[in-house]
């Protein structure tokens, strides 16, 4: 960009211009927001407070396992726990 050497003489056209005022007309209508939710919308938010509600952890699965670890009668054997990791691992790949 090129900028000349007189800038008041350029300034001073746009100086010398009368400027009008914008006047406000009163034909333009004010519009409202509107917003919609749909029912797809509206079922995800009732199955995601549902959701929050559930725990994590089933306590009562949890309680039972751990008296049994303590009471020594839990007993899981090797091939069902390999089972389970061999599962899990090709689960990811999928």
């Amino acid at each position: 960009m090129r900028i000349p050497g007189d800038v008041p003489k350029i300034t001073g056209i746009y100086g010398s211009q009368k400027i009008n005022k914008i006047r406000r007309s009163g034909g333009a209508a004010s519009k409202k927001d509107v917003l919609s939710i749909s029912n797809e919308a509206k079922d995800f938010q009732t199955v995601l407070r549902a959701l929050r509600e559930v725990p994590d952890i089933r306590k009562e699965k949890v309680d039972t396992i751990r008296g049994s670890i303590e009471a020594g009668q839990y007993d899981v054997k090797a091939r069902d726990v390999a089972d389970k990791v061999i599962r899990s691992v090709f689960d990811r790949k999928a």
